[in-house]
């Protein structure tokens, strides 16, 4: 019998080193991820089923509010969780304990308390209880409503009209959670351009809260003097209206008649500097202006004086006398 050639034997070796890498690559990955041992949730219900999604509490302010958070070690080892509130709801939250050493295979309940301020607006607050231990936090929703009467009030502010763009800004300044519905309509010089009717955003907007927000006008007018007016209407009687102006203007003729101005104001400025130096080389009167001095025609000589012999006076004299 021949003896196994170099290729059969090395072919074993290369089979088991690659079985090993293999589980080298997919135990590591197995480690990496293992499955939580232990859970963090809302007091009550002895199965899944009856447990309940959140905290909620409900009181007037000024109100000491209680329930209790549940934290379940199913791992083989005690486990150690820290507790603290998350959120507006969550800063009002005060544990019995805030490190909570629970044994393995055990179930410990945490009294907790959360006390509504002495200021707090009626309405909806929220807010979270967290549980961190084990390197991993688990947060439970809390939710608390402040009893009191309530205001709807809304604001729109801000309108501003650019190109095909109106931005605005919406306010809550009531105590109610408020789902605002808003109406645009838009006038121009030769009638209305915009009329969209009242519908409903798509936001809730909780008291106190500001959103700015774009309403899209893709057809805005090329060449017109516009008003822009938005409506908000929400639940519990809150309104309010505001509005903007804005000018569209083609850019186009806009330029080419910015230049036609600047053309025909160097033609008159050129027509008059060529008036100005024509004055200066040859300055000619008016054609119906009448001279103010006549000219005087030149001095003649006056004609030589004759000379007659004296005439004698004295016989006219004496037949005078006679007379």
């Amino acid at each position: 019998m021949s003896p196994p050639t170099p290729r059969r034997r090395a072919l074993p070796v290369l089979t088991a080193a690659l079985a090993a890498l293999l589980c080298g690559i997919v135990q590591p990955a197995a480690a990496d991820d293992p499955p939580p041992d232990w859970t963090a949730r809302p007091a009550g219900g002895s199965t899944d089923r009856d447990a309940r999604p959140y905290v909620y509490l409900e009181g007037t302010p000024g109100t000491v509010l209680q329930d209790r958070l549940t934290v379940t070690n199913s791992g083989r080892a005690p486990l150690t969780v820290r507790l603290r509130g998350d959120g507006r709801a969550g800063g009002w939250i005060r544990f019995a304990e805030d490190t909570v050493t629970v044994p393995a295979r055990t179930r410990a309940d945490v009294p907790l308390a959360l006390t509504v301020p002495h200021n707090a607006v009626p309405g909806d607050s929220s807010g979270e209880a967290v549980a961190t231990g084990g390197g991993e936090e688990i947060r439970v929703p809390v939710r608390v409503r402040t009893v009191g009467p309530t205001l709807a009030a809304l604001g729109v502010e801000d309108v501003q009209v650019s190109g095909g763009t109106i931005r605005y800004a919406l306010v809550n300044r009531g105590n109610a959670m408020l789902r605002p519905r808003l109406a645009v309509r838009a006038e121009g010089v030769f009638g209305t351009l915009l009329d969209r009717p009242e519908r409903p955003l798509p936001l809730e907007l909780a008291p106190g809260r500001r959103v700015e927000r774009t309403e899209p006008w893709p057809d805005a007018p090329a060449l017109d003097a516009v008003t822009v007016r938005l409506r908000v209407t929400a639940s519990g009687g809150a309104r309010d209206e505001a509005e903007a102006s804005a000018t569209y203007l083609p850019v186009a003729p806009a330029v080419g008649g910015g230049l036609l101005v600047l053309g025909g104001l160097a033609a008159l400025a050129s027509g008059a500097h060529r008036r100005r130096r024509t004055g200066r080389a040859a300055p000619q009167p008016p054609l119906d202006a009448t001279p103010a001095v006549q000219p005087e025609p030149p001095e003649q000589a006056a004609p030589p004086v004759e000379a007659h012999p004296p005439v004698d006076t004295e016989p006219l004299l004496k037949a005078g006398a006679k007379t």
